[in-house]
Order: C-alpha cells, then sequence, then structure tokens
C-alpha cells in the first residue's frame, strides 16, 4: 500500500488573509490536520468553511503523538501539521514528526507561507542578504547571556523572538554583549496593532522603558557587528616584538617601542617597564647559569 503524504502547511501569523490558495486546498483535502492548538486553528478553519478533522500535536506531546501518526501516514491517509501561526518546525512543534517521516521514507511536503522571520527581516530596512535565525533567546538570565555571547561573534544580521515580559532585560543585555548595534524591533506583525521601531538597541530600550508594559508577539532584527579583531601573532617576549618592529619599520629603539605598546593595547610607559622587567630576568638568569 503507497504511505500517505505529510504536508507542512504555513498559517498566517495574525492576517488571516495571509493564506496561500494551495494551503486552503491541502486543508481542505488532507484526512487530517495536526494542530499545535485546535482552538486557535479553529478559527482559522471556520473563517474558510473548512471541516477537516484535527487533532492536537503540541511540543508536550509531539513525541508521544507522533507514532500515532506515523501509522497513520503509513495506511495512505494524508496529514497537514499546521502551527498557531507561521510556517511548522520555526521555533514551533513538528521536528520529531518530519524527522520520523523521512527515516520511515513518507513523502513530506513544504507548503510555504507566512513566517514572522522573513516578514521582520524585510522591513526592517537592516541588511538580508545573510541573516542568522536565533529563535528565542532562554528565559534564564545566565543562559541568555551566554548565547548572546555566542551570538555576538556571528558576521550575520541577527534576528531573534522575545516574550513580551522579558523584552526589557533582554535588551539590557543585549546593549551590554552586543553593542551599541542599530536594530528593529517588529511587534503584533500583520495585525490591528502592528508596530516596528527602528534604532539603535538602547534607543529601543529607551522607548519601551517609557511605556506602562509591553504587549504582542515580538521579533527583534539586529544588525551585524564589526569583524572580529584579527588574533595578535607578535612574540610573547616584548623584547623580540621591539627588535621584529625595528627591523621590520626601521624605526630607532624609542618610535619602534611606542609602535609596540599601541599594538599590545598598553602604555608607552608600561611597555617600557615590561621591558626593563624582561632584560632584569634574563640578566638574573645568566648570573644563576654561571
Amino acid at each position: 500500500m503507497n504511505t500517505g503524504t505529510l504536508y507542512l502547511v504555513a498559517t498566517p501569523i495574525g492576517n488571516l488573509e495571509d493564506i496561500s490558495l494551495r494551503a486552503l486546498r491541502i486543508l481542505k483535502e488532507v484526512d487530517l490536520i495536526a494542530c499545535e492548538d485546535t482552538r486557535r486553528t479553529a478559527r482559522l478553519l471556520s473563517h474558510y468553511g473548512i471541516s477537516t478533522p484535527r487533532e492536537s500535536h503540541h511540543e508536550h506531546n509531539e513525541v508521544a503523538h507522533t507514532p500515532r501518526l506515523v501509522e497513520i501516514l503509513r495506511s495512505g491517509r494524508n496529514i497537514a501539521l499546521v502551527t498557531d501561526a507561521g510556517m511548522p518546525l520555526i521555533s514551533d512543534p513538528g521536528y520529531p514528526l518530519v524527522s520520523a517521516c523521512r527515516k520511515e521514507g513518507i513523502r513530506v511536503v513544504s507548503v510555504p507561507g507566512p513566517s514572522a522571520v522573513s516578514t521582520a527581516l524585510a522591513g526592517s530596512g537592516l541588511p538580508a542578504d545573510s541573516f542568522h535565525f536565533g529563535g528565542f533567546l532562554p528565559p534564564r538570565a545566565e543562559a541568555r547571556r551566554r548565547r548572546l555571547r555566542e551570538l555576538s561573534t556571528i558576521p550575520a544580521t541577527l534576528v531573534l523572538f522575545e516574550a513580551p515580559h522579558r523584552i526589557l532585560l533582554s535588551l539590557e543585555d543585549m546593549v551590554e554583549l552586543l553593542g551599541e548595534r542599530k536594530a528593529c524591533l517588529a511587534r503584533e506583525l500583520t495585525k490591528i496593532h502592528e508596530e516596528w521601531l527602528h534604532g539603535t538597541l538602547t534607543e529601543i530600550l529607551r522607548i519601551l522603558r517609557s511605556r506602562a508594559s509591553v504587549q504582542g508577539e515580538i521579533t527583534l532584527v539586529i544588525d551585524r557587528g564589526q569583524p572580529a579583531p584579527e588574533v595578535a601573532t607578535w612574540p610573547e617576549s616584548i623584547g623580540e616584538h621591539l627588535e621584529e618592529e625595528m627591523g621590520r619599520t626601521g624605526c630607532a629603539r624609542n618610535e619602534a617601542l611606542k609602535s609596540v605598546a599601541r599594538q599590545r593595547g598598553i602604555s608607552r610607559k608600561e611597555a617600557y617597564r615590561l621591558l626593563l622587567e624582561e632584560k632584569s630576568g634574563h640578566e638574573f638568569h645568566e648570573l644563576h647559569e654561571i
């Protein structure tokens, strides 16, 4: 018996008109719709007069529920997987089911459509040629800060989701760990109260701090940072570094020492002190050997 097909169907992130004709046809034709929240999906289906049977398939039951859906697909019936909003698997349930279908040789078809990631990125006014989607940041402060340090080294525009009750804390950490980058905060995309805030991370933080509360779904787009500085390749010994600098530039000893100090990020006085200490250490070792 031929197996069925699993369709990954993107649904509107707010405006119910943002759904394709193909998606509507598939939702009508499949045998079952697996929903993140059957109540949320019911509103969409009711709006378009679709009465296909549906079952709940969310992050808390998807591991246990996946074998049942795989059996349905094995029997030749078709299933559409939808989430509350946007594309399945993009910070939403679905990975265990798709992974199981691929292993079983069950056909998987992705039906493209709305996504907060691409919607926010396109309208942000920030570079979109290369971007990194980081999903939701960890809720705990220590893990969140650790994740931001990792993200700070990525040479691409960052796209993140954040909950409204954590956005101020997250922005404070971003200002400290990502630096004063340009950013765009998109809130309630495609909905009645859609809002776009543009500026630096500090400016956006200042705007939100002035409000009594922050509500709605948030997507944050952050400009890429400056390239990481090149790793220093000078010798560990400041004396050897000084000799190399003099040989490379032809500068007098005093000017070469100034250059060495700048490269190492220290004052000329500190460089001179280190040079004397290093020289004294060599002389001590020589006397000790004698």
